[in-house]
């Protein structure tokens, strides 16, 4: 089973949000990994900066007076790379399954927004794999699709494949 982090499944507790049902046979939260704390960032960038000083004392010291800049530039390109990153890592897509719908959300800081919304009962799943590993997993509905699960590794994927077809089938004996 995927790590806990990346999912949750809800027993018989009640969750009522828009026109989800009582009871959620599956509410999974799915957020990218980090690739750094704050503390890592700061470190790293720490060591980069001190690294590119002592290479910039070196060039000036040979005369290469514009090299420096260079150095800082590339500092500053590490830095907006990772705050992008870190801004990624904030968004989170949660998926819900009720004997009535199954809904994709996807939440960023600034709020949430549903993508997918369609009833359980008619709702497949495919799983598409190259040399045994999960490359996607879709939800499709009457020739519509949704990509689901996508910040997951390949393995976490087909686990969480597994986990989505039982819940799937759990609430669909519900409504049977």
């Amino acid at each position: 089973m995927a790590r806990e982090r990346v999912l949750r499944q809800a027993g018989a507790r009640g969750y009522s949000a828009g026109r989800m049902e009582r009871q959620l046979y599956m509410d999974a939260e799915i957020t990218p990994n980090r690739s750094l704390s704050q503390r890592g960032f700061v470190t790293l960038i720490s060591i980069i900066t001190a690294l590119n000083c002592i290479s910039a004392a070196v060039f000036i010291a040979m005369g290469a007076h514009l090299v420096p800049i260079f150095l800082g530039l590339d500092v500053v390109a590490v830095i907006v790379a990772f705050l992008a990153s870190f801004r990624a890592a904030r968004q989170i897509e949660r998926v819900r399954v009720s004997a009535r719908a199954i809904q994709v959300t996807h939440e960023t800081p600034r709020g949430a927004r549903v993508v997918w919304e369609s009833p359980t009962a008619f709702t497949r799943i495919a799983l598409e794999t190259e040399d045994d590993r999960a490359v996607e997993l879709r939800l499709s509905l009457s020739g519509r699709e949704v990509a689901v699960a996508q910040a997951l590794s390949p393995a976490e994927r087909a686990d969480f494949a597994v986990a989505l077809e039982r819940a799937i089938r759990e609430a669909r004996l519900e409504r049977g």
